[in-house]
Order: structure tokens, then sequence, then C-alpha cells
């Protein structure tokens, strides 16, 4: 999909060397972002616009508004405009700024390499568990566990460990 390249001129002119906007390739089109948030932007010659939850259904009101259904559901906040909505500069200056004052009140976003906020968490607290008392034949089985192992019986090697640290077994008469 391309996007109408005079389409992108006019709202390049809208917004002039505005520093805080830049352009990039989304949607198979072109996206103006303010602020690191996606703005408004151009699928082929149709005009989208993120105008946020709350102006959402009186901008869909407004004449040559549609939802934007670019995955087949539509995306609350953001709306299509078609080419005749914005045939005048002055009418494309009045969709382009709902997108720019929606997204104009949301927090910068941080460009790469600077890290971002983080909301301090309150600390969780482990609840304790009551242990139960042992029994003294409990504890005489944890005593019995305890205990050395029995030796071997003839004819069978003990098991010889390697410098690795893990147990390598040798056959009787063999050395490893």
């Amino acid at each position: 999909m391309a996007y109408h390249e005079q389409l992108a001129q006019r709202i390049r002119a809208v917004f002039e060397d505005d520093p805080r906007i830049s352009e990039r390739k989304m949607f198979g089109g072109l996206c103006f972002t303010l602020n690191g948030h996606m703005c408004c932007g151009i699928v082929e010659d149709t005009l989208m616009l993120r105008v946020g939850p709350d102006a959402y259904e009186s901008t869909l009101a407004l004449p040559h508004a549609r939802p934007m259904d670019f995955t087949g559901k539509p995306l609350k906040g953001m709306v299509y405009v078609d080419p005749k909505g914005f045939r005048s500069d002055a009418s494309l200056l009045k969709w382009v700024k709902l997108g720019a004052d929606f997204t104009g009140g949301l927090p910068p976003k941080p460009t790469k390499g600077e890290s971002k906020p983080t909301k301090a968490k309150p600390a969780k607290s482990k609840p304790t568990k009551a242990k139960p008392a042992k029994s003294k034949a409990a504890s005489t089985q944890a005593a019995v566990k305890k205990s050395p192992p029995k030796a071997k019986a003839p004819g069978k090697a003990a098991p010889k460990k390697s410098k690795l640290g893990s147990v390598k077994s040798a056959a009787p008469g063999q050395k490893r």
C-alpha cells in the first residue's frame, strides 16, 4: 500500500518545522508523530487521526469521518477521514489540529537510549505460615535419614568424582 505524496506535503506544511514532529512509515502508509506519539497519518489517500477515546464519538459524528478499522476491528480513539473531508487547506488544518490537540496533551515518549520512567511499587510482604510442631517420632525419622550411608558390598567399587565435579563410576580393577 502506498500513500498519497501530495497529501503528505500538505500535512508537512501544516506542521512546518515543528521539532516535535517526526515521520514514520507505518500501516502501509505514512505516520506523523508528535513527541513520539502517533498523531495523524496517511493510508493510501485517506487521512488517519488519533483523537483519543474521549473525542472519538464526537469526531465520528463529523462529516467524512469513519472508524479506523485497519485490522477489521475499529480502533477506539482512531478515525479515518475521507478525501472529500479535507479538500481545502483550512479543512485539513481543522482535522490535523484534532489529532495534535489530543497527542500534544500526552507526555513525551523517551527517545531511543533513554530509559522509561518507572513507578515505585510497594514492597510485597510474604505471608508467614505457622510451622507445625514436630512430634518425637518425626524428629527420630529425621535423625535416621541424616545417618551416614552404610558400607557397600565387597566387589563393587565406589563412585569416583572427576575433576569437573561429576560422578563417574569405575568398574572393579579399572582406573579412570
